[in-house]
């Protein structure tokens, strides 16, 4: 089952002012303050409210007693979790008021009902494309296509298949489809768990979704339901505007230092830089620089399929004095492409932002006018092997899964400005990042990178992490493996605490990594299974069958053992590697790793698995207990003969001079 289990308030206005993130996140708050002091009064509520990121920067903790104390003068008197999401909301609203009616990127998320309207064209779009792609689906197509003009989007979305099989359109492979719940009737734990690996699927392959809850999709929230899947197919469109993927790509550029720039680049920033190339050499003068306004006219489009497609190319395009009529000829054009219209003329002149990109994706997919003239000096220049990319990837869609304000497309050349990296510890660890001695982007000077990473591995040195003969200007030099070797420690911490700070672990002690190997050897071994690991780098792992038989120790229906393999032939491996990230997924578990990560027994892979099973099962016990106690031993055999990680931090230390 999952560990996602809906917050309900007896208040239907109230539930709809909140996602189920977010009623988690403040029933959670309310908890701890009741747990604190046996029980919740507005006297407790000003420190707890000033902590919050949302009116941290707007209200002193006096100012929030002022307000509490406004509409009842007994602050002494307890209040249910009710009474406390009413006044979050009316300090909410003095917040919008004081800020001149701008709401913050957090407040704007928790205002879920009254401010977000449906884009009907957007909707239609999306609808087109699910029919598009799923239309052979075995179990999708009794169901398709949809009908743009109901709700029949929504109500298919409810079971949480649609949104699976989507994923697996966007980056195939990412689910294991035998793992999906695909009865015609689910009960609520079936459906509950679709949605739970759709949610950590959908954040593995670079979807932010801060606050989304299973509790949402299983409501078919309109708008958070529309904002994950045009967050999918942007990334299906978005897919191959990258050097790696398409390598002619480079012609965009002079000279390598561009190049490096190149990398940096968000997917839409290049597909810009690509279609202002082919307009300036189709002689058009104006630059593109957003797919919203500078297209409204549809001038820019006109002289784009003229240069892309010159067997189509006509002059009444750009002719027609009509904004409409322009851009009814400019898809009538595009469709010669075989370009799917997936937008009308009205969302061209009305500058549709989402919808437009979907477009110039869409051309660029058929016809990138790019030629391979650098595509072979480029080649050389790509020198990551197949295990730095598959870091690279892992760190890059943790990083952009915490929610912090800068987005991450490229790790190694992302973080050496030091900014993001400040962000995501402060994400892990509020309160360590000296602000006021940040450089904010876009930061020019070099030496003020450098002051940003030096912040970065100072904290990290409190932190006690391994940074031997390490200065900040490693990371602004982009040092791959220092990189890497720092962002490791940073994600194996924040789980190492995420573990101890369970109330129902070991009274606060520190968790190791032989505590984790420990714990899930002894799992297994209480389960009646004889598998057993003895390091995080024990070859046996690649067979998949010990992490399989951990995922149904801790929960025995989880696992279908009619699908899984012996796991003795590299096909028979990755069956069952991939089998294991979905059942984890599904089960609760976010995690980041590929199927070869198991397949290859990456260590530091491993690790975070093994870690991320172990916190989900600690989760479901420490709900279920009343007095905090709980059965698993986790230090079963003392620190005397820890193994695993801990006793070989020689493979992920961070030293400059190796």
């Amino acid at each position: 089952m999952s560990s996602y289990q809906g917050v309900i308030v007896s208040d239907p206005w109230l539930q709809s002012q909140f996602t189920q993130v977010e009623l988690r996140t403040l029933k959670s708050k309310f908890i701890s303050v009741r747990t604190q002091h046996g029980r919740v009064t507005r006297d407790d509520l000003p420190p707890v409210f000033a902590g919050m990121k949302a009116f941290s920067e707007m209200f002193s903790e006096d100012e929030i007693k002022t307000f509490l104390g406004e509409s009842n003068s007994d602050m002494g008197e307890e209040i249910d979790f009710e009474a406390f999401l009413r006044l979050y909301l009316d300090l909410q609203g003095r917040a919008v008021e004081k800020s001149g009616g701008l709401r913050s990127s957090f407040l704007k998320a928790t205002t879920t009902t009254f401010h977000h309207a449906i884009n009907e064209s957007e909707k239609a779009s999306y609808v087109a494309h699910i029919n598009n792609y799923l239309a052979e689906d075995k179990f999708l197509k009794d169901f398709l296509p949809i009908d743009p003009a109901t709700d029949a989007l929504f109500d298919l979305a409810k079971d949480g298949v649609l949104l699976c099989k989507l994923i697996n359109v966007a980056v195939p492979g990412t689910i294991d489809e035998r793992a999906i719940n695909t009865k015609k009737v689910l009960n609520p734990w079936e459906r509950n768990e679709n949605h739970t690996l759709c949610l950590n699927s959908a954040k593995a392959i670079g979807c932010t979704v801060v606050n989304i809850g299973t509790q949402d999709l299983v409501e078919a929230r309109p708008h958070l339901v529309l904002g994950l899947i045009s967050q999918i197919i942007k990334i299906q469109l978005l897919a191959d505007l990258n050097l790696k993927k398409t390598p002619q790509l480079v012609e965009l550029v002079d000279d390598s230092q561009e190049v490096e720039e190149l990398l940096s680049l968000a997917p839409e920033k290049v597909l810009l830089k690509w279609m202002n190339f082919h307009l300036k050499k189709a002689g058009y003068q104006k630059q593109v620089t957003n797919f919203s306004t500078d297209l409204k006219d549809g001038e820019a489009y006109a002289h784009l399929l003229n240069a892309l497609a010159p067997e189509h190319s006509t002059h009444s395009t750009l002719d027609a004095k009509d904004p409409t009529e322009r851009a009814n000829k400019v898809l009538e054009m595009a469709e010669k492409l075989d370009c799917k219209r997936y937008l009308t003329p009205k969302d061209i002149v009305e500058g549709s932002p989402n919808l437009n990109l979907a477009f110039v994706a869409q051309i660029f997919h058929h016809r990138n006018g790019l030629t391979d003239s650098k595509t072979t000096t480029f080649a050389e220049m790509m020198t990551d092997d197949a295990e730095t990319s598959r870091e690279e990837r892992c760190f890059r869609f943790w990083m952009n899964s915490l929610g912090a304000t800068t987005y991450v497309n490229n790790v190694f050349e992302d973080v050496r400005n030091g900014y993001v990296m400040l962000e995501i510890v402060d994400k892990i660890f509020p309160g360590t990042v000296n602000w006021k001695q940040a450089n904010k982007p876009p930061i020019k000077m070099p030496f003020k990178q450098v002051e940003n990473c030096n912040q970065v591995i100072q904290i990290g040195r409190n932190l006690n992490f391994s940074l031997v003969n390490v200065a900040g200007n490693d990371i602004v030099a982009g040092n791959k493996k220092l990189i890497i070797a720092f962002l490791w420690q940073l994600m194996r911490f924040s789980i190492l605490q995420l573990l101890k700070n369970l109330r129902t672990h070991s009274q606060g002690k520190e968790i190791t990594d032989a505590d984790i190997l420990n714990w899930a050897n002894n799992k297994v071994k209480k389960a009646g299974r004889t598998s057993q690991m003895e390091s995080f780098k024990d070859k046996s792992l690649s067979s998949g069958i010990f992490f399989l038989e951990l995922l149904s120790a801790v929960e025995p229906r989880v696992v279908n053992w009619g699908l899984v393999t012996k796991g003795e032939t590299d096909e028979d491996k990755k069956l069952n590697a991939t089998y294991i990230i979905s059942v984890a997924r599904k089960l609760g578990c976010s995690i980041f790793l590929l199927p070869e990560d198991v397949i290859e027994v990456n260590q530091k892979m491993m690790l975070t698995l093994t870690a991320s099973i172990m916190y989900w099962s600690l989760q479901q016990q420490e709900a279920a207990s009343d007095n905090g106690e709980i059965s698993d031993e986790i230090f079963v055999e003392g620190r005397e003969n820890e193994t695993g990680l801990s006793g070989e931090t020689s493979d992920v230390a961070v030293d400059s001079e190796s």
